[in-house]
């Protein structure tokens, strides 16, 4: 009989628990900031390495990746 009374008890705690977690996780997803917009990626006119457009370097139509590939050019 008291390991039934201790079970019931157990089971109204874990539910009181899970009821007042409950709010709190969607509340996260709410408040979370919103994804980012997928940019485009150009390859460094030297290296090859792909980066996105917002930091890329231009000189004519090639995009580099750091000022010293600028520099040197397309390989």
């Amino acid at each position: 009989m008291k390991y039934l009374v201790l079970l019931v008890v157990l089971v109204v705690a874990i539910g009181i628990w899970r009821s007042r977690r409950a709010p709190d996780a969607s509340r996260e997803k709410s408040t979370s900031a919103p994804l980012a917009l997928p940019q485009d990626m150009l390859a460094c006119a030297h290296c090859g390495i792909h980066i996105p457009q917002a930091e890329a370097l231009m000189l004519g139509n090639h995009a580099y990746c750091s000022a010293e590939h600028r520099r040197l050019g397309p390989a």
